[in-house]
């Protein structure tokens, strides 16, 4: 029984606990005894709170007993990537320099979570302040693939779709800066949502106006994402961008109803000039056939003006040099060559040309808007291959089907970093394996803050590629 109770979904745990039919506590300790068994294989937490949540479980199940009013989220398991703050559990941005690092308060969305009767059971792993799309550290080494111990869990929010791909917890906090969120959903066959700008108020942002990261949930269902956001979502006073936008019902939205008649998608594989493997091509086009068989109209875009890497690396390493250019200076012999190399390789942008970024950011909303006239919704894979090997170098080459290409990011997934900058909402589904077994990822884009639209279309497709019971075999 306790095994069947970790790849529970969150709605069902959610009913099953109301109705008294499972404990709180019998659900936080087989995750938590899951989490234990998986993770010398997987190594996808930094710290476990294995006491702590014990402690809530037992007070969530006297609560449940008394009959008190209960939370959206009472008695269930969530974890919290280890850039998020976390009151009194050590939050070490998977930096050596920052190992005991325990913070006073939580994000906003931990105490929002926690205020609707959710369950801590520990912080995942992430590279150096989630700097890239693999996730290892010198602090606690690789991170591996829920689906195969050969291969990359992704990053930057690699630990968090990790433990939910292996049954260990139903709801993770992410974040996504240029795809952190979206990239091991797909590389770990889960689901990662990059809501609307300010959906989701962000309370560690330092440039809160320019603010290109987002704090995100990973589940493994839509309807687990509608319910998290339902927690999440809502303005806040440290957030401008949150402020004075409405809260529909992600719950109701997240539910599998009706159709997409009379919608139009647009479409792209890839921009031009950037590879897809085959397999994903494939699975891509299986997952088009998916939306016109729901009813949808189906439209191709060209992806001119979606190759902006450059455009994104010029603001976000700009960003990253001002942060912690110190920290290198103090602590680079505990620090990672690859993080070091970022942070210092931004000192070639020049004000005038961080600015000028700036501007191609403001074109590349205006060329979204412009799509999103044409179309409800836009389509196309979430990364162009399945997840890279364990050992992959952010700056080697990166093979599709036998070709080796220059700069991983540009190559691996150019349709993330261009809605971080754009604040659109993106989601990243299950829609097959690779002819390696892999999961492929699915993203589509809704119009900006049309988030409830976007989680219906999702779960709808969802729905009509029932994927949601295939799970990685674990030990």
């Amino acid at each position: 029984m306790s095994e069947a109770l970790c790849f529970l979904s969150a709605v069902e745990l959610q009913g099953r606990i109301r109705r008294k039919e499972v404990s709180p506590v019998e659900v936080t300790q087989a995750v938590l005894d899951r989490a234990a068994r998986l993770q010398p294989e997987l190594n996808c937490f930094i710290t476990l709170c294995a006491d702590e949540a014990m402690a809530a479980a037992r007070a969530a199940e006297q609560d449940v007993m008394a009959g008190k009013p209960l939370g959206l989220l009472h008695g269930i398991p969530f974890t919290v990537k280890d850039i998020v703050n976390t009151r009194g559990v050590r939050t070490t941005f998977g930096a050596a320099p920052m190992r005991d690092n325990v913070p006073a308060e939580d994000a906003v969305a931990v105490a929002r979570l926690r205020e609707q009767g959710a369950i801590l059971i520990g912080k995942t792993t992430t590279p150096e302040f989630g700097s890239k799309c693999l996730t290892d550290s010198p602090l606690f080494g690789r991170t591996r693939n829920a689906w195969s111990a050969e291969r990359t869990s992704g990053g930057s929010s690699g630990g968090a779709a990790v433990a939910t791909a292996s049954g260990i917890a139903p709801l993770a906090v992410a974040t996504d800066g240029g795809g952190s969120t979206r990239i091991p959903a797909a590389c770990n066959g889960v689901v990662g949502i990059k809501q609307s700008n300010g959906v989701i108020p962000h309370s560690q942002a330092q440039d809160l106006f320019g603010n290109q990261t987002y704090v995100t949930p990973t589940t493994r269902t839509v309807a687990d994402t509608g319910l998290m956001m339902q927690v999440m979502a809502g303005e806040h006073a440290c957030d401008p961008w949150s402020i004075g936008i409405p809260k529909p019902d992600y719950v109701e939205a997240a539910a599998a109803q009706g159709d997409l008649r009379g919608r139009r998608i647009l479409y792209c594989p890839a921009p031009p000039g950037r590879p897809v493997a085959a397999d994903v091509a494939r699975a891509f086009e299986a997952s088009l056939a998916k939306l016109a068989g729901l009813g949808a109209e189906l439209e191709p875009f060209s992806g001119e003006g979606f190759d902006i890497e450059p455009v994104w690396r010029a603001i976000n390493h700009t960003v990253w040099r001002s942060r912690f250019a110190p920290i290198v200076e103090r602590h680079r012999e505990e620090l990672s060559p690859t993080f070091v190399r970022q942070v210092e390789s931004a000192a070639q942008f020049s004000g005038v040309e961080y600015q000028q970024a700036m501007f191609e950011r403001s074109k590349l909303f205006l060329r979204v808007q412009a799509l999103l006239e044409r179309g409800d919704l836009l389509a196309m894979p979430t990364i162009t291959r399945t997840a890279l090997p364990i050992g992959q170098d952010l700056f080697g080459t990166i093979e599709i089907d036998g070709q080796h290409y220059e700069n991983v990011r540009a190559h691996w997934f150019p349709w993330t970093m261009p809605f971080n900058m754009t604040g659109h909402p993106a989601i990243s589904l299950p829609c097959g394996f690779g002819s390696d077994g892999l999961p492929v990822g699915f993203q589509l884009v809704g119009r900006f803050r049309a988030d409830a639209d976007l989680l219906r279309v999702a779960a709808l497709f969802e729905a009509a590629h029932r994927l949601t019971e295939q799970w990685p075999s674990l030990p």
